[in-house]
């Protein structure tokens, strides 16, 4: 599970770190599903490549609308390279909204009611 914390309207960016093992080239296509998949963005795109016994990192970006919790998933789906296949990753991604900043302050003066 990958939690982003922040406060309303702000946008949060973790990273997910993927390592290659072995001696191929591993290619991966990244898809975001669930009720909130919207609100989650992969901004250097859907397509992640590691070279052979190396690692790359990947951002995914989390922009909350609601003070309630956003949930969805990223599948990273495996591309035949060199026929070599990865195995299917899942990650839970999960928000919270910890505070809310004011958009802006307002004075007013009026009457509390008129007889």
């Amino acid at each position: 599970t990958i939690e982003f914390t922040g406060a309303l309207h702000a946008t949060v960016v973790k990273q997910v770190r993927l390592k290659n093992p072995s001696s191929k080239t591993l290619m991966y296509n990244a898809i975001l599903v669930g009720r909130d998949a919207d609100d989650f963005s992969l901004p250097k795109g859907n397509t992640v490549t590691i070279a052979p016994k190396r690692q790359t990192s990947i951002n995914v970006e989390f922009t909350s609308r609601f003070l309630r919790p956003a949930e969805a998933m990223l599948l990273m789906i495996s591309k035949t390279v060199g026929g070599i296949d990865g195995a299917t990753l899942a990650f839970s991604l999960k928000s919270e909204v910890k505070h809310i900043e004011p958009a802006d302050i307002l004075k007013c003066r009026s009457p509390c009611y008129e007889l």
